[in-house]
């Protein structure tokens, strides 16, 4: 399906506030809508697509066609040796054990034939010669397949554990916000792409990080890791926000001092950091990044942050320290969050994704029917063609809660 909505968790019918983590999903959201456990999908691919009962008829009514045309035809033209390339057709639709009985059917077949038609002995050796070994390979070919789709299983088995890991599913209810998402690596064969992102709820309040990394690859999705680890620890431990950027900024610089001994480039991470608590007001430290878009009662603005600082790990080349800024956040309000995996997006022509212009329109939709839009459009704009990972948080305020 043309959804990669791979974060895009549904929509809780009545949020309920619970303490420790929010919201738990046994299964990672996939592009098709679908939560599927990695074990099913590895046990998946050894299973036919066909049914064993259809597979039988289907057979059945081949060799019977074949068998009278090869009797129409009479000896000027045999066409019963010519089933000999089932067996190869049923390697790439069934499973191992079907593709055996297909072997053993055609096998019979031939040598029952073979058996009852004129022709010398050498005639009859090489003929049944042929059709065991063209059989056999067909066996053999069905299970390289399997083995080989089974061992990309599991390689999708560990992004997904490892997406588990570096990605919170969504959506996650605090006594602050209902956070929903919208993720999308550039890469189909990939869970985890350089943009991230998280929701940690802390003695201190409901604390957001949206970020990407510079680069892609492996060596990006590393510093992303390092990241979000650090922001994981940071958001419960620091009593300020610039406290937890701090320990943001210490942990990219450990990791490019780890990435330079190890031969790879050192990367910066961009991060928009954000704190809600009960004052009706949202924190934020910007570390290089596209602000916010708040919507509230129909209408939708761009915040404005004046203290926009570099990424994080460049702190050392700036000579000005972070600080954080505050802005309001009214009841009901949503508070959109992206990447310039959005903002970047490019039609056709080269231009650019007009966000503001696009958010405006959907003033009024909520978080979950705002990043439905959102990623329609974005398909609709870019033809389905995207140019980096994309990742959007709608931050919705939760309703006062009554102690």
């Amino acid at each position: 399906m043309p959804m990669r909505l791979l974060d895009m968790a549904q929509k809780p019918q009545t949020p309920k506030r619970q303490s420790g983590v929010r919201q738990k999903q046994s299964g990672v959201r996939h592009r098709d809508g679908a939560a599927q456990s990695p074990d099913a999908s590895i046990t998946a691919v050894s299973q036919g697509r066909i049914g064993n009962w259809a597979l039988l008829g289907g057979l059945t009514l081949l060799t019977l066609l074949v068998v009278f045309l090869d009797a129409s035809t009479g000896n000027d033209l045999r066409v019963v040796p010519l089933l000999v390339v089932v067996p190869a057709l049923a390697s790439v639709y069934c499973s191992l054990r079907q593709t055996v009985w297909v072997a053993v059917w055609i096998t019979t077949v031939v040598v029952g034939f073979r058996a009852g038609a004129d022709g010398t002995f050498w005639d009859f050796v090489f003929g049944i010669g042929f059709a065991v070994l063209a059989c056999a390979l067909g066996v053999a070919a069905c299970a390289a397949r399997i083995r080989h789709a089974t061992e990309m299983a599991r390689l999708r088995s560990a992004a997904v554990t490892l997406q588990r890991q570096i990605l919170r599913p969504l959506p996650v209810v605090t006594d602050h916000v209902f956070a929903y998402g919208l993720y999308e690596p550039i890469e189909e064969d990939r869970f985890v792409g350089g943009d991230i992102y998280e929701v940690v709820e802390s003695p201190h309040g409901t604390r957001v990080i949206i970020g990407d990394v510079q680069g892609k690859g492996l060596a990006a999705i590393g510093a992303g890791f390092a990241a979000i680890a650090a922001f994981r620890e940071a958001a419960i431990r620091e009593p300020t926000l610039t406290g937890v950027v701090q320990a943001l900024e210490d942990a990219v610089v450990r990791h490019n001092e780890f990435s330079a001994q190890t031969g790879e480039a050192e990367r910066f991470v961009t991060a928009l950091v954000l704190g809600f608590d009960e004052s009706g007001r949202v924190e934020a430290v910007n570390c290089g990044h596209l602000p916010p878009r708040l919507l509230h009662d129909g209408r939708t603005s761009a915040v404005t942050l004046h203290r926009t600082s570099v990424p994080l790990g460049l702190a050392g080349l700036s000579l000005e320290a972070r600080g954080a800024e505050s802005f309001d956040f009214p009841p009901d309000a949503t508070l959109l969050v992206v990447t310039d995996g959005v903002t970047e997006a490019r039609d056709a022509t080269g231009a650019f994704y007009p966000l503001d212009e696009r958010v405006a329109a959907w003033a009024g939709h909520g978080p979950r029917e705002l990043l439905d839009a959102l990623h329609a459009d974005l398909e609709e704009f870019s033809g389905g063609i995207r140019r980096d990972d994309v990742a959007a948080l709608a931050l919705h305020r939760a309703p006062a809660v009554t102690h």
